[in-house]
């Protein structure tokens, strides 16, 4: 799993994959931050953070569309499947390299609250909330594109397909209200991940929504693990 993981990180940073994700995040994010902290003169970044979720639907898609497709479209995915590793370790691999480069995102962006530290007094406690909060939420996201990936060989499908999906989980708990159907509702409700990210920018560190991003997380892996073996069997 570490070969593969550290192959997928290269992958990104020789492509322009990392540099597009990272510069895209981190222009959309500096325009919040001065919009909505810089001229405002408010000190409190997780309002930034808890703005700028909407920008997963976008960047997402952007990580994760090669992930799985290009190894099935180029065919390479055989001689990973051959190699003496599961497919469970190319899976999780493939999915932790994409987190890392998620990961260096946050770590750069920081340099936003440390411009709110020499001009104001930040809580460092709630900003340390909001990032576990918001990286959570974006490993969630990050494994709904790696299963989508591992349905098709074409990368454009698979960003429209995680973009319209991320969507959907963007608007589910608007989208439940309107829903008549009661189970339909309430599975809407339950993929609502953004709606657990609302604690965290308050400063705090819930147990329930925590363990809902790393069960989403597990599953979404879980089911692209299956998808792979199930092409795996079916061509043998």
């Amino acid at each position: 799993m570490l070969a593969i993981w550290k192959r997928e990180v290269q992958s990104y940073f020789l492509s322009p994959v990392a540099y597009v994700f990272i510069g895209f995040f981190m222009l959309v994010c500096g325009i919040f931050f001065a919009t909505g902290n810089i001229l405002t003169q408010n000190a409190s970044f997780n309002a930034t953070l808890g703005t700028i979720s909407f920008l997963f639907m976008m960047v997402v898609p952007i990580l994760t569309m090669r992930l799985l497709s290009e190894e099935r479209k180029n065919k390479t995915d055989q001689l990973l499947l051959t190699a003496p590793v599961s497919v469970s370790a190319i899976v999780v691999g493939k999915y932790l390299a994409a987190v890392t480069v998620f990961l260096i995102t946050l770590v750069i962006s920081l340099v936003y609250p440390l411009v709110l530290a020499i001009f104001g007094q930040p809580s460092f406690g709630e900003i340390f909330a909001g990032y576990i909060g918001f990286f959570l939420l974006g490993c969630a996201l990050i494994s709904v594109g790696v299963f989508i990936s591992a349905l098709t060989e074409s990368q454009v499908i698979a960003a429209v397909a995680t973009f319209f999906i991320l969507l959907i989980l963007w608007t589910g708990n608007f989208a439940s209200s309107l829903v008549k159907v009661e189970w339909i509702a309430t599975v809407l409700k339950w993929l609502s991940v953004y709606t657990r990210f609302a604690p965290f920018t308050g400063g705090v560190l819930p147990l329930t929504p925590t363990v809902y991003f790393i069960s989403f997380s597990a599953i979404f892996v879980f089911l692209a693990v299956r998808s792979v073996e199930r092409r795996r069997w079916s061509k043998g």
